[in-house]
């Protein structure tokens, strides 16, 4: 029949070597999607050359997913000689690589990601084989102002506000660079309050994708299944891979303005509400040095375990006695309710994707530090907090090393400007200066004070071999909104 016909005669181009195969599918690598898993020709002669092969128990979960995609060129992936080429992601940390793991082993048994129906972008609950959330993939296609979110509301923004679309601090696109990027400082400084965060590749149905690659997969797949000797070796027959955050899911917490207004009504006892002031002291900390454009109260979650309240009863010995109405050997006394004391609380500090800008916002809106306005902004820094951040952040080494770090993270993008990345760095060593004046002040200063510093930026430029000229800078123009 034709259709034979086509047939041999695909499969005889795909055995010849220098076979293209772009009859089927765009050979060029998506931004968002990372490498496809085929044997593509480009326009350097230069094939590159992937394993398509899967495991013949693939789908179960207890059986790793092999990927048909190449690992190579992978964002914070390893590159030794440890790599474990079943999985599309490995990385040093064997604890954050044992749940990405079970993550992919999921997604090929066919347990897909949940989209979160909260929230202006497409982000999704990953969960393992069991159905237990492990943790929340964002990609960066799917982000708000990206050009395959799924979500109808920035589309209505653009399109009956343009001149108020997206936030002209920030580098378009890059929220997934600074979840991680938040990740990275929060270690730095052992905050702890970030929830372990990695760029990662993940490829499910459930993610968005234009029809052309759900019609180029459902192709290639059918000819992998009628000539699996030939097609089937060359066509992996997945959606494209899209590059996005991981972070690790955290159970047992709460908005931490749903908690704010509990204890309004319902005190905390002095120890737990000592250690909620220092944890928020560490937020406050993490926010500024990265200028979180968007930390509402909604968007940072407290985990509270009080103890109970403990019941004191006496006990009152008698002699024993044959009488039946004699009173009973103890008799006790009305209970009395001690305060309660001890239980754990903490903190997780999560949507971290608007932050690292390029400039201080002084345009529309000057999207304030929300938690300045809480009663716990008004007390000065306690003597916890400097001790644990005020010697790092002094030493101009340790802040190099931070910055060093963000820029091998935001390298891996396709987008990387390198004088962009400069002028993020400069705003944050700025916030940096601002903060620690604020901590090493004498004059007691509070977290509403901080807020309220003028912006500085700090560049730097090179004067000649191992000279370097700090430049700083205060922001002189003000947003025309201060209140949002």
């Amino acid at each position: 029949s034709d259709l034979n016909k086509r047939g041999r005669v695909m499969a005889e181009r795909i055995n010849r070597e220098e076979a293209d195969i772009t009859v089927l599918y765009s050979s060029t690598e998506d931004e968002d999607s990372g490498p496809s898993g085929v044997e593509v020709k480009v326009k350097s002669k230069h094939k590159k050359k992937v394993n398509s092969e899967r495991s013949p128990n693939e789908g179960i979960c207890n059986t790793p997913a092999v990927s048909g995609n190449s690992i190579t060129n992978r964002p914070l992936v390893q590159q030794d000689g440890n790599v474990d080429t079943r999985y599309v992601n490995n990385f040093e940390d064997e604890s954050f690589n044992a749940i990405i793991h079970k993550a992919e082993d999921a997604i090929a048994a066919g347990h897909n990601p949940e989209r979160i129906s909260q929230g202006s972008s497409g982000s999704y609950f990953v969960r393992n084989c069991e159905r237990v959330k492990i943790g929340v993939f964002k990609p960066k296609s799917e982000e708000p102002y990206g050009h395959l979110n799924p979500k109808w509301t920035k589309w209505v923004h653009k399109l009956c506000c343009p001149c108020c679309f997206g936030r002209s601090c920030l580098i378009p696109n890059q929220g997934y660079l600074s979840e991680a990027g938040a990740s990275i400082v929060d270690e730095k400084l052992g905050l702890n309050l970030v929830p372990k965060t990695k760029v990662v590749y993940l490829t499910s149905h459930s993610f968005y994708y234009p029809c052309n690659d759900r019609c180029n997969t459902q192709i290639r797949r059918f000819f992998a299944e009628l000539w699996p000797d030939t097609c089937g070796k060359k066509f992996s027959g997945e959606l494209p891979l899209k590059v996005g955050s991981f972070q690790l899911f955290v159970n047992g917490y709460k908005d931490a303005q749903e908690l704010l207004d509990e204890f309004v009504t319902k005190p905390l006892p002095s120890d737990l509400e000592n250690e909620l002031q220092f944890l928020f002291e560490k937020l406050v900390v993490l926010d500024y040095i990265i200028r979180n454009t968007d930390r509402g109260n909604d968007n940072w979650l407290i985990k509270c375990v009080c103890a109970q309240p403990v019941a004191e009863t006496s006990f009152i010995p008698h002699s024993t006695t044959s009488d039946p109405q004699a009173t009973p050997l103890f008799q006790a006394t009305p209970q009395v309710l001690q305060p309660p004391q001890g239980g754990e609380i903490s903190v997780a500090a999560i949507d971290n994707g608007l932050a690292f800008p390029f400039k201080h916002p002084d345009e529309w809106r000057a999207y304030p530090f929300y938690w300045a306005w809480l009663p716990m902004a008004r007390k000065p820094f306690s003597d916890k907090i400097k001790e644990l951040a005020l010697d790092k952040l002094k030493d101009d080494s340790f802040v190099t090393s931070i910055v060093e770090e963000l820029r091998v993270l935001f390298a891996e993008d396709k987008g990387f400007d390198s004088s962009m990345f400069e002028r993020q760095m400069s705003v944050l060593r700025g916030q940096v200066l601002n903060l620690k004046g604020a901590l090493s002040s004498s004059d007691k200063k509070t977290p509403w004070d901080l807020a309220n510093m003028p912006p500085a930026t700090v560049a730097i430029t090179v004067t000649g071999p191992g000279k370097r000229n700090f430049i700083q800078k205060f922001r002189s123009s003000r947003p025309f909104f201060s209140w949002c």
